[in-house]
């Protein structure tokens, strides 16, 4: 039987949500870009490098219009508030970042390696 009028498709009227910028970049390329850049943007504390601290805090933040990081949080401590600090910073520092719509939660790692890493 056909629906009566008022009765509606909950699937078919549902909102759709759509991304910032539907014909440019795809969005998986814009997180991992955005990612690149958290990383880059990154600055191993001193003092945590010289106590061979590593460790990966999980940020989340929306990005604003102007391509900067919004409401940004500590999701998940990587147990060093040193490491927490600077992923924090680097969220910031990272700027101007792609356009996302909605809030994004990035792992962002603390490793040492090279001749900084002592055996």
């Amino acid at each position: 039987a056909a629906p009566s009028p008022g009765e509606t498709d909950v699937a078919v009227r549902a909102p759709v949500r759509e991304d910032a910028v539907p014909r440019g970049v795809p969005l998986a390329d814009r997180i991992a870009e955005i990612r690149r850049r958290i990383q880059a943007a990154l600055v191993y504390p001193p003092l945590a490098r010289r106590r061979e601290v590593e460790g990966t805090s999980e940020v989340s933040f929306e990005i604003s219009p102007a391509g900067e990081a919004r409401g940004l949080e500590i999701e998940r401590s990587s147990g060093s508030a040193l490491l927490d600090r600077a992923a924090a910073r680097a969220v910031n520092d990272a700027a101007p970042l792609p356009p996302v719509l909605g809030r994004l939660r990035v792992p962002v790692r603390f490793e040492l390696e090279g001749p900084e890493r002592r055996p």
